[in-house]
């Protein structure tokens, strides 16, 4: 019984035993296996396409290059031929001058002329600007033929002697062309105010008209409105004009707008002055100094000196003093439209010794023509 017991203890011991080692085998590899990755979530792949199609955005067209731009150049204005200006000189003074020469008629054509008439007749020659001495020889002159020799047309005789007292003689052609591959130079002289700009201006346009090539130099530097409004003159008839920042000194830019002609082979060049009158001496020097720097390169030929028509004794004094600065080769008379003081045209070609070339009869761009003697007496005479 002993022996049993013992061998029966045995047995459970040995199970005991194989089970605590079988558990404890399981322990072990339970703590050595990995730990099973959660189950990764399905992800659906997109749906195969083929090639892709992309769709451009709008079409925006690209400005084009600077080199290829194409731009409309501003229409040039065709400036009126000279034929068209004398008519419209005539039509112009006939309605502001008229005046002066029915006056004139009016009084000469009185059944006697007696001394009181005479002496009307020097009162209106006076009053239109002619000057003491003009008026004296043109009195003399229709005394001799309408009381000494009786003729019997006083039109026809105050015209003919108006004529002669104008000058039909004199040489009113513009010198604007240079000699020996040289342009002509034009020196435009006188006070501000008189519109010695606008007379450039208008001027180029008549050269324009005559199929000239032009260049313009804006040498009045001390006046910014004067060179944007030379500038605007140049643009409108495709004309270039040769300019500097205020305050440059005006022989400089005289000195480029002759250089810039002389590159190009242009036939003229129009150069505008300042028309300070301070005093004599600086616009001597100023305007001698500008001459000087021109003459270096080619020769001045022609110095136009503008002086407004409705001034009367104050242009005189003007011209006197322009005069004496520069070799002043023909005058300008401006806003002879609006005076009937056409007499200054004497007057002045009497005091300098040179002929009125250019009138300006208006506001209008091509308001400015050349100066015909028989024009201007017959629209005295309306």
């Amino acid at each position: 019984m002993n022996a049993m017991g013992d061998w029966l203890y045995l047995v459970i011991g040995i199970a005991v035993l194989a089970v605590v080692l079988v558990a404890g085998l399981l322990t072990v590899g339970k703590r050595r296996r990995p730990p099973t990755p959660p189950p990764t979530p399905s992800v659906e792949a997109p749906p195969s396409v083929g090639p892709v199609e992309t769709t451009a955005p709008p079409s925006v067209e690209a400005p084009p290059s600077v080199e290829h731009v194409e731009t409309t150049a501003p229409t040039l204005e065709r400036p009126e031929s000279t034929a068209t200006r004398l008519t419209r000189l005539r039509q112009r003074l006939a309605g502001s001058q008229g005046a002066l020469g029915r006056g004139l008629l009016s009084l000469l054509s009185r059944d006697r002329l007696d001394e009181d008439t005479w002496e009307s007749i020097e009162d209106t020659l006076l009053a239109a600007d002619v000057g003491v001495a003009p008026t004296q020889e043109l009195v003399e002159h229709l005394r001799t033929r309408l009381r000494v020799e009786g003729e019997a047309d006083p039109r026809a005789v105050l015209r003919e002697e108006l004529v002669n007292l104008v000058g039909p003689d004199l040489d009113r052609r513009l010198h604007v062309t240079g000699e020996d591959g040289k342009p002509g130079v034009v020196l435009v002289v006188g006070v501000n105010g008189a519109g010695k700009t606008t007379t450039v201006g208008k001027l180029a346009r008549i050269l324009v008209a005559e199929d000239r090539s032009v260049v313009l130099g804006a040498a009045d530097t001390f006046r910014a409105a004067a060179v944007e409004q030379l500038t605007t003159w140049g643009e409108r008839v495709g004309v270039e004009v040769v300019r500097g920042p205020e305050g440059t000194d005006p022989a400089s830019v005289a000195f480029e707008a002759v250089k810039e002609g002389m590159v190009h082979g242009v036939d003229t060049v129009v150069v505008d002055t300042a028309g300070r009158l301070q005093n004599k001496a600086g616009l001597m020097d100023e305007l001698g100094k500008v001459k000087r720097v021109i003459e270096k390169q080619a020769p001045v030929t022609e110095v136009l000196l503008v002086l407004d028509a409705t001034t009367g004794q104050n242009g005189m004094i003007q011209a006197r003093v322009f005069s004496e600065v520069v070799d002043v080769t023909g005058i300008v008379l401006t806003k002879l439209d609006g005076s009937a003081k056409g007499g200054i045209v004497v007057a002045v070609q009497r005091e300098l010794g040179v002929p009125v070339k250019l009138v300006g009869l208006g506001e209008g761009a091509d308001d400015l023509a050349p100066f015909d003697a028989g024009a201007f007496v017959d629209a005295l005479l309306g």
